[in-house]
């Protein structure tokens, strides 16, 4: 066992920080004496003595032998890995790295179709051929849940020669599925399970929250430890355990998709992160968990208002439905609250902005028919008060009549992964180097898309290069474009002309 209080890494920022010396090395601000007054105005002048490079007492990040390496190997213990890398580039250069030290060009990766863009990029890097599983979908709450373990297996069986299986634990509104089985399932075929545990950092740390991926079989996982612990923006760790997964690959994916120079105060935060859950998690998660409870309990009781709960209680195509569990969702993260506005005639985009223009309430993110919020430990009683009150005068206050065009979008049925069902025609990768040429939006139907277009968050595609644009996935983007929503990855956000690969 190793000892958990220590912080070798942030220990050694400090001392670098504090050492007295004439600094002719990067960056140009010289430990904050040539900072701008304007950001020292608003941040201090402490943070930027910590901003140092990799000195020889700090380690370095793409060969550590010293503070790096212990600081890592305290992660690994804490979260229950093998080994840990941390990473500087947020969860995106960590999914990339996972699928480029899986899977080359030409390789088959079996992954659901609700990936962030991130596994997107990965596909487009690497040359690997995605193979698409729908999610369970909820066709009453418009929520896709997780790949269940049967597709998983029918996928398994059609593509035999796949090289590894990515699944999403726990999506965007904190719904589970059946990781233990679909690692069963990949390890069966010898391959392995890399999940984009992005929300999941904090599952370790309490019983009552859904099973680590690690600890249900995962071969690697990779967690942003600054979405809901108390890391710096971008600061996230890879996880690697058993012997299905190539060590060296890892390292060198890593070293592709990185910076060179990566911020020590990010590294830092890594560190200091995993210390204070190694010591305190299950303390500050039971808090974190008692007020996720009160304001599920209380939102839930205002008229117009209902919360996701597991087991889910609408239909769900393909699962059991009604309030039998489903294999796409067999367990909820009870710290990501997700609230149906859709009684009171609002959209969840029009929600979100009253609540934050007019309530001082601030979502992690809007869909169509809800508003999901993010609970962590640094949430107060105060900040579920001014939620609970704010849903209260929401629904006192700002029923409506919905628009027409919410009114057509909800009668046709339309949903995320119907429309999703675009066939592929060239690789993501054949068809981003692909010749493009934009032309208007409302032509590109039939066309071979050349862009990431997705509304974000939660950055889901609806179109990714190679895809066979069709009419309802046009029709489903200027809708929510129509609605509030905002769309990105392509290059034009106003969504009046699209890249298409060239004819």
């Amino acid at each position: 066992m190793l000892n958990q209080n220590q912080i070798p890494l942030l220990d050694s920022l400090k001392a670098c920080a504090e050492r007295p010396h004439a600094p002719f090395y990067t960056p140009g601000h010289k430990r904050g004496q040539g900072i701008s007054k304007s950001l020292t105005d608003v941040f201090g002048k402490a943070v930027f003595r910590a901003d140092l490079p990799e000195l020889a007492e700090l380690d370095n990040l793409f060969a550590p032998s010293g503070v790096i390496q212990q600081a890592q190997q305290l992660a690994a213990e804490a979260f229950g890995a093998s080994q840990t890398w941390f990473l500087v580039n947020g969860s995106t250069c960590g999914i990339e790295a996972a699928i480029l030290a899986t899977c080359g060009t030409g390789d088959k990766i079996i992954l659901p179709r609700n990936v962030h863009s991130s596994a997107i990029a990965s596909l487009i890097l690497s040359g690997a051929i995605p193979i698409f599983i729908h999610p369970e979908y909820d066709s009453v709450l418009d929520i896709a849940h997780s790949i269940t373990p049967t597709a998983v297996q029918a996928a398994l069986e059609q593509h035999l020669d796949a090289k590894a299986v990515l699944m999403v634990y726990p999506t965007y509104y904190g719904v589970c599925g059946d990781v233990r089985a679909i690692a069963s399932l990949a390890h069966q075929h010898n391959i392995p399970l890399i999940v984009d545990e992005a929300h999941g950092a904090h599952f370790a740390f309490h019983p009552q929250l859904p099973t680590p991926a690690l600890a249900a079989g995962a071969d690697i996982t990779v967690q942003s430890i600054h979405k809901v612990l108390g890391a710096l923006t971008q600061a996230s760790m890879l996880h690697v355990q058993g012997n299905r997964i190539d060590i060296d690959r890892v390292s060198k994916a890593l070293q592709l998709v990185q910076s060179t120079s990566p911020s020590y105060l990010l590294l830092a935060s890594l560190d200091a992160a995993r210390q204070q859950m190694a010591l305190y998690g299950q303390e500050l998660m039971s808090r974190t968990l008692e007020l996720a409870q009160e304001a599920r309990t209380r939102i839930s009781q205002i008229p117009g208002l209902s919360v996701l709960e597991n087991p889910p209680t609408s239909l769900i195509k393909g699962g059991k439905g009604g309030n039998g569990e489903s294999p796409g969702f067999v367990a909820l993260d009870k710290t990501r609250l997700t609230v149906t506005v859709s009684r009171l005639g609002l959209t969840g985009f029009e929600a979100e902005e009253i609540l934050n223009d007019k309530l001082g309430v601030t979502a992690e993110f809007s869909s169509l028919l809800h508003l999901t919020f993010i609970i962590s430990f640094g949430n107060t009683q105060k900040d579920i008060e001014q939620l609970v009150q704010a849903f209260s005068t929401l629904s006192k206050e700002y029923r409506k009549t919905p628009s027409p065009a919410y009114s057509l979008l909800m009668s046709e049925g339309k949903d995320l992964f119907s429309i999703t069902r675009n066939s592929i025609h060239l690789s993501p990768r054949e068809a981003f180097f692909a010749p493009t040429e934009t032309s208007p939006f409302k032509e590109t139907s039939k066309r071979i898309c050349a862009e990431i277009i997705c509304p974000y968050p939660p950055g889901i595609p609806i179109l990714m290069p190679g895809e066979i644009i069709s009419p309802c996935a046009l029709e489903y983007l200027q809708h929510i474009q129509e609605l509030g929503g905002f769309i990105s990855g392509c290059a034009d956000t106003s969504l009046r002309t699209l890249k298409v690969v060239k004819a």
